[in-house]
C-alpha cells in the first residue's frame, strides 16, 4: 500500500506526522506513507521545514491519500492551478482528509452533500463550500473519510489500516503507539470510533 500524505506549506505537524507514523507501522506488510508536497521543501505552521518524499502528482498513483490541514488551506482552496495537480479517484483509492483538508476535499468535488468532519476554525468555510458539517471526530462514506481536530489523525490512520488490511492490524498499530498503561483504553477508543463505518462498508460489499 503506497500512501500519499499531502503536506502543504503551513502544514499542521500533527496531521501529517502522526498519521504517517501510525501507517508506517505496516511497513512489514509493504505499506509506506510518503510526505507528498507540491515543492521540494515545505515549512509547517510552527516553522519546521521538511523535504518531501514524493511530488504532489504522486497522489494520482497512490493506493491511498491523506490530506492534512494547515494555515494556508484557504489559499490552496482558491488556487485552481494547485487543485488541478491533485487527481484523486475514490473508486480506486482510500481517501481521508483532516480539519482544513476537508475544505480541499470539498473543492475537489469529493464530498458533495455528504456529512463531513472538520475543525471549528474551518467549519464556516466548509459549510460555505456546500458541505454539511457534523459535530463528530470522524465519519466515512465508502472510500472517503473526514476527521476533525488535530488528534483525530489517529482515527484516519486506524480506519485506513482497517480498510486496507484488517481490524486486527489496525488494533496492533494503535496498541504500539498508545501510551503505556493506557494501551487498551486508546486502542478500544480508536476502534470504537471507526468500527461502525468498517462494518457498514462490509454490509454494503456483501
Amino acid at each position: 500500500m503506497q500512501i500519499a500524505v499531502l503536506t502543504f506549506d503551513g502544514f499542521n505537524e500533527l496531521d501529517s506526522f502522526v498519521a504517517a507514523a501510525i501507517l508506517n507501522r505496516m511497513r512489514a506488510q509493504g505499506w509506506i506513507a510518503h510526505i507528498t508536497s507540491p515543492t521540494q521543501e515545505v515549512t509547517s505552521m510552527n516553522g519546521v521545514t521538511v523535504r518531501r518524499q514524493r511530488p504532489l502528482e504522486f497522489a494520482a498513483e497512490a493506493d491511498a491519500v491523506l490530506i492534512g490541514s494547515g494555515i494556508k488551506s484557504g489559499e490552496i482552496a482558491r488556487d485552481a492551478g494547485m487543485l488541478s495537480r491533485i487527481r484523486l479517484d475514490p473508486a480506486r483509492q482510500l481517501i481521508g482528509a483532516q480539519c482544513s483538508g476537508t475544505l480541499l476535499l470539498a473543492k475537489l468535488g469529493l464530498i458533495g452533500n455528504l456529512p463531513a468532519c472538520t475543525d471549528l476554525t474551518t467549519k464556516p468555510w466548509v459549510i460555505e463550500a456546500g458541505v454539511t458539517v457534523v459535530d463528530a471526530p470522524f465519519v466515512a462514506h465508502g472510500n472517503v473519510a473526514t476527521a476533525g481536530g488535530c488528534l483525530a489523525s489517529q482515527y484516519l490512520a486506524t480506519w485506513m489500516i482497517a480498510r486496507g488490511a484488517s481490524v486486527r492490524d489496525a488494533e496492533e498499530a494503535m496498541h504500539y503507539v498508545a501510551p503505556v498503561g493506557e494501551k487498551a483504553l486508546y486502542t478500544d477508543r480508536a476502534l470504537s470510533v471507526v468500527r461502525p463505518f468498517i462494518e457498514q462498508e462490509a454490509l454494503v460489499a456483501a
